[in-house]
């Protein structure tokens, strides 16, 4: 459910009225739309933020996964960030190259650790001492020189109560580990939180989790992770990418040796630079409250209990006096908000809203909630347009349904 937004109008729409009804004639409502250039703006100042010269950018592609999206990042140099095999599979497709992809997930199975060793994968970072003998007792013969282990950091100080990751006091047991097979532990992964917007939240710890990798004796790499918040409350605290890179860069800087450093932007990269289209269907006002209901549901949003459900929703109209409004989905679950106690026009059957800040966890957390199919995906670049997902129809709803055709009784 998406909650308390106080909307003001405040916000301009993220391009033309004529702009947001050609892309509906073309393509249908609802349409998630990618703004390319936005993007790429968007990487360049992630990237020009950290100084440090052995740098490397990699894409959490679990906020989306389009492969139009990919090959932006592609384009820019940077590599992918994988949770899970799926994750690297996409990166393949998109035109990755193995030495391109790190892996930093959990609990994958025998069969899933070979198909990523077997991938080619050569950076993998892992949550637990068994997912680390795992790897140790499957990966083919004559490849271990060029493969890169590393641990996910659990430190409760700093992580609090985590699931993920191996503590400092097991580093021992892993180094014995690797060097069973004749492999080195040369990695550390650290992951803030997810979508935290606080800067300090990240450079208070840079010291900290430097001088825990440090207490391994092969160290190599640093994979200062992921969780860089982006702000979907426009008027609220922002992560600051130059503070936290200015930062970064001077503590690795100051070691006075080189090691590579490895960051992950995710949510922060990609959230801003998409909107989800939808069409008024339904205009009703209980009181002095209007409720709107639209062509999409909170199914076509991030899952509010993961990644929370605020978004800001604006359209083309203007008001003096705007009304109170709960944007509605077209579901009957009970709990199917857009929006509500929006600050918007009185709307009528055919208006278009805008839904902004969907890039992240938009598409990649949608469902078949409620079997609605899914939207497509269009990409604006420049003064073009061009449909990089199709349409859901219907007849998804019966794929890998086994279909019995024989009378019941």
């Amino acid at each position: 459910m998406v909650s308390n937004n106080l909307i003001q109008n405040r916000l301009n729409p993220p391009f033309s009225r004529e702009l947001a009804q050609e892309l509906l004639n073309n393509y249908g409502s609802p349409l998630y739309v990618y703004n390319g250039d936005r993007l790429g703006k968007t990487i360049e100042r992630i990237t020009k933020a950290v100084s440090y010269r052995h740098t490397q950018f990699r894409f959490a592609s679990v906020t989306n996964g389009n492969i139009a999206l990919l090959k932006i990042f592609r384009s820019f140099g940077w590599g992918l960030h994988a949770n899970t095999p799926g994750d690297i599979y996409l990166g393949l497709q998109a035109g990755f190259e193995p030495s391109q992809i790190v892996y930093s997930g959990s609990n994958l199975n025998q069969a899933e650790m070979l198909q990523v060793l077997n991938w080619g994968i050569i950076t993998l970072n892992f949550d637990s001492l068994a997912q680390l003998q795992l790897c140790c007792e499957v990966i083919p013969k004559g490849t271990e020189k060029n493969i890169r282990l590393g641990l996910r950091l659990n430190l409760p100080e700093i992580t609090g109560d985590s699931r993920i990751g191996v503590r400092p006091e097991e580093f021992g047991d892993a180094i014995a580990l690797t060097g069973e097979v004749g492999l080195k532990l040369s990695g550390l992964h650290f992951y803030r939180g997810t979508g935290t917007n606080a800067t300090a939240a990240f450079t208070e710890v840079i010291d900290t989790v430097i001088a825990t990798a440090q207490q391994l004796p092969d160290w190599e790499y640093l994979d200062f992770g992921g969780g860089f918040g982006y702000p979907y409350h426009h008027n609220k605290t922002a992560f600051d990418w130059e503070i936290f890179g200015a930062e970064l860069s001077e503590r690795i800087t100051r070691l006075g040796r080189e090691i590579d450093l490895v960051i992950e932007p995710g949510r922060s990269a990609i959230a801003g630079c998409a909107t989800l289209l939808a069409q008024v269907v339904s205009v009703k006002w209980q009181g002095e409250k209007q409720i709107v209901g639209v062509d999409t549901t909170v199914a076509n949003l991030s899952v509010p209990s993961v990644h929370g459900g605020y978004r800001e929703i604006v359209t083309w109209k203007q008001a003096d006096n705007p009304f109170t409004t709960d944007i509605c989905g077209n579901t009957t679950y009970s709990r199917d908000y857009l929006g509500k106690n929006c600050q918007l026009p009185a709307l009528e059957i055919g208006d278009i809203v805008a839904i902004l800040d969907v890039g992240a966890y938009g598409y990649a957390m949608s469902s078949h909630f409620l079997h609605r199919p899914k939207p497509a995906e269009v990409l604006l670049e420049s003064d073009t347009h061009r449909l990089i997902r199709q349409r859901e129809d219907y007849s998804v709803l019966l794929t890998n349904q086994m279909l019995d055709s024989s009378p019941l009784f």
